[in-house]
């Protein structure tokens, strides 16, 4: 990954808007991410309306904005090519992603405990039956 630390403004200053298919994905990325971000905001609210449920919710909720100011940000450098909205905006994304990593692997554990506990229950009523 190439780091973005080394990026200079002027880089930017002579090259023209993004322009064509490149712009087009560009643009659609944008709007797909702010799509995203609504709907993370939306559901982690949602399932927040619960005690448990907001062990999710309010990650969601918080991945859910940094998704949006991210795609705030990309559409600033492509109507401004300032490199600054750039960094931020794969900042702010990066920390989307590492919230919905977190979510996940919590997700994960959670569901194996789940297993484990049904595993356990339906043994001791097996076992329960088997001694009558």
């Amino acid at each position: 990954m190439e780091d973005f630390n080394d990026l200079k403004p002027t880089e930017f200053q002579n090259e023209s808007k993004l322009f064509g298919d490149l712009g087009f994905r560009f643009n659609r990325m944008t709007s797909d991410m702010k799509f995203m971000g609504m709907f993370q905001i939306i559901y982690g609210v949602l399932v927040s309306l619960s005690i448990i449920g907001a062990i999710f919710g309010i990650p969601m909720l918080i991945s859910g904005l940094r998704l949006r100011e991210a795609a705030d940000e990309f559409s600033t450098f492509r109507a401004s090519n300032n490199v600054d909205s750039l960094r931020r905006g794969f900042e702010l994304q990066g920390k989307f992603f590492n919230i919905q990593k977190i979510i996940i692997l919590v997700g994960i554990a959670l569901f194996l405990l789940y297993i484990v506990g049904i595993i356990f229950f339906f043994r001791s009523i097996f076992s329960e039956m088997n001694q009558f």
